[in-house]
Formats: C-alpha cells, structure tokens, sequence
C-alpha cells in the first residue's frame, strides 16, 4: 500500500475474510485497543518493513477490564486511529464491536494464562491476561497473519503471547518492538492523557527508577534494585505498586548472584491512573565485600 492513502476498513467477520482473502503474504498485524500514539506507529512502521501487508485491529476489549476499571472512561478516537494508519501505511483496518468478536456473549472457553498470568499485572488485575490472551487468540484466528507485533513496555503481555503461541501451536511469528518514549523519557501509553501537569511530573519517576536501576547493572542485582527504589521514593506523587527484576522470559525475581539479562519492571499509581514501565538490565553477579569494590563496578 502507498503511505498516506487511507486503508480498507472493515467491521464484520464476512468483510474482514473478504479483505484477508485479497491481501498479499506475508502478513503482518497490529492488534491495538485504539487511541493510538507513537508507540503503536512504530509497531505499524516495523510491520511494514517487515511484510507485504498490514493489518490493523482497534477493538476495547471488554474482557480484560476488571470489575473497578473504568472500560467506558478508555479513549475511543477512531479518526485520528485512521488517520495514524493512513500515515503508517496501513492495508487493513478491523474495527469490530464486541457482539462481532464475542457473538455469543462473554465467552464460556477462555484461554487461562496460568502462573504466568498471575504475577505482576496478574496479580493487581486478577483475569486481566485471561482476556487479553483470549482475544489475542481469536483475532489471530480472524487476521490469519504470518507475524504480529507487539510493544516491549506490555512486557508481560509479549512473554504470554509468545508462551500461548508455542504451547497452542499457532502458526505466528511474535514481534516485540522496543519502547517509544515521549521526549522526557515516559513510556507511550494511552493512558498518559489522564494526567493533570504535576501528575505527569511525578510520572517521570517511573522511567528516571529503570535508568538508575539500569545503570547499576555492574554491581549487582540488590544494587540494581536500591537504586531504582531510592527514585522512587523521592517521588511523593509516586505510589509503586511493585518494582522487581525478574527474569525476561520466566517473570521470575532473579537470585542475588544472578548474572546476564533481567527485566527491571515496575508498576505505580499517580494520582488516579496506573502506570506500568520497564527496561532490559544487564546485571553482573557480584557477592561479598566486591560489592562495594569500586573496581568491581567498572
């Protein structure tokens, strides 16, 4: 598709199986909850360097909001989604309503996240990757894509796409796309427009946490978690939830010796919207008395 040309647009599963059906392979999607940002645009502009076609999915998905969360408070903002996907170069663009994905109701059969889907966000939002997960799983059946992308600040989200791709045999490739951050440093997110100007200050925290925390990789795990706490808590607009370093692909805490890659991933509220945001470390083992050796830490 020529950048800049409005994409096909379809609501139904008929015209979206039409519309599949014309697309040359391979194909990639983009399953987004709409309100699009930069972030979803650099996960449109890496689809389509990657594959032939691209498709695009703007759904609020009922199932992975909880009981205390707000689904009709969430941005809906089509025009301007068009409009992005235009930009980006976008073939496709399905935009069902819940009755389309969900054409018996909410769902007896869900795809359970298991443990995985338990800790961290799990954890704060019980079932939350229990609807993601299904309706991932059915937009991949749906879309029929070769790849699909997804964004590394949802990072526990990428881990159990990639996790029920493999153990359910999809037929997909999995994607993460690193992080798009606003100049300031906080992570791209729909949910950054709830943010008054003292909250958005205070949400600075979040990202200034992961890059103390990165930067002490060299002395350690315990370190790399001290520093990221001491930000935080000079935060006072700033409530973490959790701030751990857990394994990038278990979502496990790492053990004091650990040595190699870690995921530094925290979780916290300003004023009244959640916030979640996270950074690969490379973290050093390092034990004893060296952890305070400063050539240790060179």
């Amino acid at each position: 598709m020529t950048e800049g040309i409005r994409p096909v647009v379809v609501r139904t599963r008929e015209e979206l199986r039409a519309a599949r059906a014309a697309l040359p392979g391979p194909v990639a999607v983009v399953m987004t909850m709409g309100a699009l940002h930069a972030g979803h645009a650099a996960l449109i502009r890496a689809a389509r360097h990657e594959a032939r076609s691209v498709v695009v999915t703007v759904f609020v998905n009922p199932l992975q909001f909880g009981p205390a969360e707000d689904l009709a408070r969430y941005p809906r903002t089509l025009d301007a989604d068009l409009a992005v996907c235009a930009r980006e170069g976008a073939d496709l663009v399905f935009v069902p309503t819940p009755e389309v994905v969900y054409p018996g109701g909410d769902p007896e059969v869900r795809v359970g996240a298991g443990r995985l889907g338990g800790v961290l966000e799990g954890a704060a939002r019980p079932g939350h990757f229990d609807g993601v997960l299904t309706v991932v799983a059915k937009l991949l059946h749906l879309t029929r894509p070769d790849r699909a992308y997804f964004g590394r600040k949802d990072a526990q989200q990428a881990v159990l796409v990639r996790r029920m791709v493999t153990d359910l045999d999809f037929d997909v490739e999995v994607v993460v796309v690193p992080t798009v951050r606003e100049p300031d440093g906080l992570a791209m997110s729909s949910r950054n427009a709830y943010l008054g100007a003292d909250e958005r200050r205070a949400a600075l925290a979040l990202s200034r946490a992961l890059r103390a925390g990165r930067d002490a990789g060299p002395r350690g795990a315990a370190a790399v978690l001290a520093a990221a706490t001491e930000v935080l808590a000079a935060e006072p607009g700033c409530q973490p939830d959790y701030l751990v370093l857990v394994g990038p692909d278990t979502l496990a805490d790492v053990p004091p010796d650990h040595r190699g890659e870690a995921l530094l991933a925290v979780a916290a509220r300003v004023g009244a919207t959640r916030l979640i945001d996270n950074l690969p470390v490379t973290v050093r083992a390092v034990a004893g008395p060296a952890a305070d050796d400063p050539q240790e830490a060179r």
